[in-house]
């Protein structure tokens, strides 16, 4: 995936579902039932696509981190 510095735009940088799904190994399906559960990180439309900003994903993934190992965050 991408590092969250800005691009030469100045831009942050964001990501299709398709990259978001091979960085993080599950079906594209699943990304979008985690959306549309909730579940999963927030996301922009673009015209008829979704991407993702890397910044979003990053802090998704923190949340998703056990608090305890071998035990799920509170809340899910």
């Amino acid at each position: 995936m991408d590092s969250t510095a800005p691009t030469l735009s100045g831009l942050e940088p964001l990501i299709s579902i398709e990259e978001l799904s091979e960085y993080l190994n599950v079906p594209t399906r699943t990304l979008h039932d985690w959306r549309l559960a909730g579940r999963g990180p927030r996301a922009v439309h673009v015209g008829r696509q979704l991407r993702y900003f890397v910044t979003d994903v990053n802090e998704w993934l923190q949340q998703q981190r056990e608090d305890v190992t071998g035990r799920a965050p509170e809340g899910r």
